[in-house]
Order: C-alpha cells, then structure tokens, then sequence
C-alpha cells in the first residue's frame, strides 16, 4: 500500500516517484509506503495553501470555528481507529493512543475552534486627539512540522490554531509515523474543509522539511523535534525574517523533597518516567531525591518499574511498547552501556526484550554525578537516573545543571518551598505534586536549548498572526 502526499484536496503520488518503507516497530515489518517528497511537492503545496488562503481568510470566525468542530466530532467518532493506526504506526501502547494522543488532538481542534469566537484586540484612547487600535491578521501559509513521539497529537496542537485564525497550512508529519496524518487529511475533507486549507507533504526532513523552512511563500514556521534539528531549522528561516516557533529537546527533572507524598510520588514518577516508552518530550528522565527518603523511593520505584509489563502495543495489558525504530534502540541501549563506563550502576532493568521489535526494559541508573554524559544529554528512552541531594539549594542546583530547562516537577508538602523551587528552576514548565497537567490556556515552551517561543492559548493564535497598529485621528 502507498500513501500519496494530500495537496489541494486531493492525494497525489511524490514528483520523484520515490517512497519510503514506514515499519511497525513491534514487527519490523512494513505498513506502507510514503513519499519520498522533495522541493517539487513542497512548491505543489504551497501554491495550493497560498491559493487557498484568499477566501479561508475572509471567511467569518464562525465558519470556521463550525468546521473545526466538524472534524474534532469526526477524530472522536473515530477514535479507535486512530487509536489503532498510532499504536502501529509509533509503537506505543493503545491504551495510551486512546487515553492520551487521540482525546488531546480532538481537544486541540474544539479549544482553538471555539477561542477564535473570543479573541479580542486592545484598543487605547488618546484624550479625545486619536484612538489607537489593534489589528490581528493572519500571515498566510504556515509551516508545520511536527515530530514522532505524538503524531496526530502534536500534528493538531499545530493545525488547529494556524487554521483556526485564518492560515492555510502545509503539514510535515514525521516520515517515521504518518498513519494519523494521513486519516486526518481524510477526516478533513469529509469535515467540509476547504480544498488547500491543510495540506500534508510526507518525506525526510532534510529534503521536504529543508525545502517548506525555506520557502519564500511561508512566512511562518512552528517546529517541534530535536535540539540539533531545530537548530538547523532557525538556520534556514531567520535570515529570511519568518516568524519561528521552536519546541525542541528536554532533559527535565523530577525533584522529590523528603516531605512529599511517596505512594503519589512514585505512581506519578512512574508515568513521568516511562509512559510512551520515554519518548515524550516532559518525560522525568533526571529524578533527584532528597537523601531522607532516597532509599526508600528507590526500593519502592524499583518495585513499580518491575511490574510493568512490556509486549504487544496492540495487547490492553501491556505498559510499555515498542521504541520507535532500530536506530534509536541502538542510541537508548548505547546510552545505558555509557553509564556503566561513566560508573553507573544500572539497578533495573535496561536490557534487550528478547522478542521481534525494537523493545527495551525501563532502566533505572544509580552512581552517577550530574555532569555525566547520561545527565546532561537527551536520551528519549525509558532511561532514568536516580541521583539523592542534600537541601533546597543543592536541588536546585542539580535541577539547573543541563544546557536544557523545557520542563519539571516538584514534589513537597511545603508550599512555600514548592513556590521557592518551581520559581528557581529554569523550566518553561513547571509541574508540583503533579505531571502532564496541561490546560491549553496557558503558554508552553522551553527555556535554554529546549526552544524559543510559546504555544498554547491565545498565545498561539497571537503567533499564526500579524499584529498592526491603527491610529485614527479623531
């Protein structure tokens, strides 16, 4: 079976008649075909966004806003089956696709749907000589690109707000899982979405990925994926002065404070830890623990990481699927063989599943400093260090010790301390006594190396848009 890229409404074979193989990772075996996309299919899809935009963009807000309610009624009425095509296409368990990825895509779409019904602009008299106003336009077609770990997810945490005020779009769904992107195209048709509103170009980022950041017709890129990745990607863009969203790459702590509640600590930490395989951006991959009660959560977060049971993403019971591709096994088990160089101590787990896919046991890694290499760099694998401090200070300071600050978690009775800690840490979220916590009101991104610009909210209407300044003369 082959994909065709959806441009202009319609499914068209790649220009190079060339196609990847998208494998399942729990079988190693190929689901389909995708093209291999190149300039020619990015120029295809950028003319019909741009021919498109005209009349998407004087289309009232309350069309709009119907439309997008039309296909987050459709994701959900289809869910299981985007359930299904996430589970095979990443690895990931279903019963994380159902929980997770599909109800929070369909949220995007309803949330930003119905924001574009509310979103006002500011507006400043001058003492009777002028008024002063504020115009929100939108800029045109926008750039999407968007990463593995959470296809459809991610995908409609983009779509939704650049369509929703009024961009077309041109979508770069990861090649390594574009099973949902490919539903979804179809979901917008049926939906009523205007043909060259989404579009959807498949293919490896140095080829389709390079040539939509580089498009002088796409004056708008929102980027989420690696910290080297991104770093090209604002390569391209900034000299051509487009707007750049970057969400990139994490190595975020979980700071655990002798106080806090341990029986919610370490169920929490347990999910921070190794939902989604470790290949969620906000995953805890540093836990530091406050020397008190380091051996006790030890023993008792051995204990939970034990029970997890590893097999089949499409079983129910299973709790941790497969990693995405070869490659990346190769970098997670790698990284668990450097920390025994680095003279780490791994106490659970981290070896091969001897079965068919790409499947590793949760690692926890003990007896390593914060300066270590599997301290410092981003693994994205259900690999965990778990490193004891003495004080507030100290957490801190371990907290801070990365050259990324996209997200953490704090965990203590004492609220004082608990607004002191999150303050202190260089984290463009931070989660007390909780994780994975998100309102879609509020803005998000990283700090550091984790990324520039917010998302979420209006902040990301405010980004799919232009602001101008109008000043009359009264």
């Amino acid at each position: 079976m082959q994909l065709g890229n959806f441009i202009g409404g319609k499914f068209c074979p790649p220009h190079s008649g060339a196609y990847i193989d998208d494998l399942n990772p729990a079988t190693e075996e190929v689901i389909v075909r995708i093209p291999d996309s190149d300039g020619q299919d990015v120029d295809d899809a950028v003319a019909a966004a741009k021919a498109a935009f005209p009349a998407w963009s004087r289309t009232p807000a309350a069309e709009r806003s119907r439309l997008l309610l039309k296909l987050a009624d459709l994701i959900e009425q289809n869910l299981e089956e985007l359930a299904q095509l996430e589970s095979r296409d990443n690895g990931k368990t279903i019963s994380l696709a159902r929980r997770l990825d599909i109800p929070r895509a369909v949220a995007n779409f309803r949330f930003f749907g119905t924001a574009i019904l509310h979103h006002g602009s500011e507006a400043h008299p001058m003492d009777g000589v002028a008024l002063n106003y504020t115009l929100r336009q939108p800029l045109g077609v926008a750039g999407l690109i968007s990463p593995w770990n959470l296809p459809l997810y991610l995908l409609s945490w983009k779509i939704a707000p650049a369509v929703a005020s009024g961009n077309t779009c041109v979508a770069k769904p990861s090649e390594l899982t574009p099973l949902t992107a490919n539903r979804l195209a179809e979901l917008s048709l049926e939906a009523g979405i205007p043909a060259g509103v989404i579009n959807i170009v498949h293919g490896y980022g140095a080829k389709a990925g390079r040539a939509l950041t580089v498009h002088d017709d796409v004056p708008v890129i929102s980027f989420t994926g690696g910290t080297v990745t991104g770093a090209a990607v604002a390569t391209n863009a900034s000299p051509r002065f487009k707007k750049i969203s970057l969400e990139l790459g994490g190595k975020n702590p979980n700071v655990i404070f002798a106080d806090a509640d341990l029986d919610d600590a370490v169920a929490t930490t347990i999910r921070s830890s190794f939902w989604n395989q470790g290949e969620i951006c906000l995953c805890g991959s540093r836990i530091f623990v406050e020397r008190a009660r380091y051996d006790e959560f030890l023993e008792r977060f051995i204990a939970a990481t034990k029970k997890l049971k590893i097999g089949d993403p499409l079983d129910e019971t299973s709790d941790v699927g497969a990693l995405i591709s070869a490659d990346h096994l190769r970098k997670v088990t790698g990284y668990i063989e450097l920390a025994k160089r680095e003279g780490g101590s791994v106490v659970c787990g981290g070896n091969r599943v001897d079965r068919r896919g790409y499947f590793v046991e949760p690692a926890i890694i003990t007896g390593l400093g914060v300066n270590c290499r599997v301290l410092q760099e981003e693994i994205f694998g259900p690999v965990v260090t778990v490193t004891p401090f003495d004080g507030e200070e100290e957490a801190i300071a371990f907290a801070n010790s990365t050259r990324y600050g996209l997200a953490a978690t704090v965990w203590t009775r004492d609220l004082q301390r608990a607004h002191r800690v999150a303050a202190a840490i260089d984290s463009g979220t931070v989660w007390i006594n909780c994780w994975l916590l998100r309102d879609l009101r509020v803005p998000f991104g990283g700090m550091r190396e984790s990324g520039v610009g917010r998302e979420g909210g209006f902040e990301s209407l405010e980004f799919f848009t232009e602001t101008k300044n109008i000043c009359v003369k009264l």
